[in-house]
């Protein structure tokens, strides 16, 4: 399952609420030193929104592990620090599901779909004002970057959600809100698990 959205629409939360488990796909981000990072036009900022921030091969080969093996290694990044710290163990065992979240996850749509390893897509949304609410309290909160970097990034994503939605449905995700992504999640679970015990 690929749950995408807006920066703060929820997808973490919803995440840990599903009960899958869960690869972070955040954790694919390019590091800071990275020459090939996308900055935001006229300004030094760099674009962390744009997907050419982003290592998707690298997560499209944690994927396939994953359903291949049940397990893989990743990136552990730090946001703060714009820096991956060092690389972690995910082991989903003979689980049949698991969720992948991540502001990118719909760049993966047509590439999973392709491999046999896609059950859903899903793209949270919740509103442009309470988007940038939510993002704005949990980055300050974590100190994600600098207050000023925060409110530029917050305001112009804010004007900016409608198309990254627009773009995210286009790549194939399904636009929801958390209480229909939950059944969604649910009904994806119950059907490949009821697929994997007749297998068996």
């Amino acid at each position: 399952m690929l749950l995408c959205g807006p920066s703060g629409s929820g997808k973490s939360l919803l995440a840990a609420r599903s009960g899958l488990p869960v690869l972070r796909l955040d954790d694919f981000y390019k590091e800071g030193t990275d020459p090939t990072l996308p900055t935001v036009p006229q300004s030094s900022d760099i674009d962390w929104d744009h997907p050419g921030s982003w290592d998707a091969d690298a997560a499209v080969a944690a994927i396939a592990e994953l359903c291949g093996t049940g397990r893989t290694r990743v990136p552990v990044y730090d946001l703060s620090l714009s820096a991956r710290t060092g690389a972690e163990a995910v082991d989903i065992g003979r689980t049949p599901l698991f969720l992948a979240e991540g502001i990118f996850a719909a760049e993966l749509v047509t590439r999973c779909r392709e491999l046999g390893l896609l059950a859903d897509a899903l793209c949270l949304s919740r509103g442009p004002v309470t988007t940038f609410r939510r993002r704005f309290v949990r980055d300050l909160r974590e100190g994600r970057k600098s207050v000023p970097f925060l409110l530029r990034r917050g305001w112009r994503l804010m004007r900016q959600e409608r198309s990254v939605i627009a773009r995210q449905t286009a790549l194939g995700a399904y636009a929801c809100d958390r209480d229909e992504a939950m059944g969604r999640l649910a009904d994806a679970a119950a059907g490949r698990c009821a697929t994997a015990r007749t297998a068996a």
